[in-house]
């Protein structure tokens, strides 16, 4: 039973451990996001002739999935450093998508995203400035 252990148990238990490891989400992934500065910000498209919108950042999360905003989906940090993360999300029966956002400064950001929406395919760019309070 000793060799058995030695042999079996304990390195699957080890391969568990490390893949459970992979999949959890450190608190720090969403820094970048946490990092900018609340209030009123104004994406402009990059290319293209679709007018310029505006949020009010609150819940810094929401840059992540603009397309499916107000939505409860699921999220997925790819990759995170000090200056961009890499989103992927789910929304259960209305879509996913990728997200990319590169920080500059605190109050300006660029923004690519595309996935599916309403069923239908979408694809963007943006940089989004910081205007004021909201």
């Amino acid at each position: 039973m000793n060799n058995f252990f030695r042999l079996y148990a304990f390195p699957a238990a080890l391969l568990l451990s490390l893949a459970a490891a992979s999949v959890a989400k450190p608190d720090s992934d969403l820094a970048l996001l946490d990092s900018l500065d609340r209030g009123l910000w104004q994406l402009r498209p990059t290319g293209g002739s679709v007018p310029t919108a505006k949020i009010c950042l609150g819940k810094s999360e929401s840059l992540a999935q603009i397309q499916h905003g107000g939505l409860a989906c699921e999220q997925y940090v790819v990759r995170s450093t000090p200056n961009s993360l890499t989103v992927s999300y789910s929304c259960a029966g209305h879509g996913q998508g990728m997200t990319v956002i590169r920080k500059e400064t605190n109050r300006i950001i660029h923004i690519q995203s595309q996935g599916i929406r309403n069923n239908a395919p979408f694809s963007f760019s943006a940089e989004g400035r910081r205007m004021g309070p909201c």
